[in-house]
């Protein structure tokens, strides 16, 4: 349950709007500094304060759907809110400068929609059904 006090604090640092979207989408009210924001909208947020976040929950990604799943998140800020990288992509260094060529754009997963990879055949069938030739009623076999 969250206090009085910190959900007025919330509203003064986020706007009334703003924290009702969060309540909505992730049942908690956040602030923080911004990070940075990646190629699908998604945006990043830290706060370093104990006293508000508990550790271990004080990065988060404000995704720009509103129907989210991890997937949508790139490898290199995935690497960040997991504590793998200390400094986030914007300011990692190495991130931004070691892409190498080979590197397609990253695309989240597609299972369960319409653009799901679905495998189809492209050999001829080693058989066929047979198909009977037979006259219409009423007419002979030469």
């Amino acid at each position: 349950m969250v206090s009085l006090a910190r959900t007025i604090r919330s509203i003064r640092r986020v706007g009334l709007r703003e924290w009702w979207r969060q309540m909505q989408y992730i049942g908690d009210a956040k602030s923080g500094r911004f990070v940075g924001q990646d190629q699908f909208g998604n945006r990043y947020f830290e706060n370093l304060n104990p006293e508000e976040e508990v550790p271990g929950r004080h990065r988060w990604v404000d995704y720009a759907q509103h129907d989210y799943n991890a997937t949508q998140v790139p490898p290199e800020w995935h690497s960040w809110i997991h504590h793998i990288r200390k400094d986030p992509p914007t300011e990692d260094r190495v991130v931004q400068n070691l892409s190498p060529p080979w590197k397609g754009p990253w695309v989240e997963n597609l299972t369960g929609t319409r653009g799901a990879f679905r495998t189809y055949n492209t050999t001829k069938p080693k058989y066929e059904a047979w198909e009977p030739k037979s006259l219409p009623r009423g007419e002979s076999h030469p």
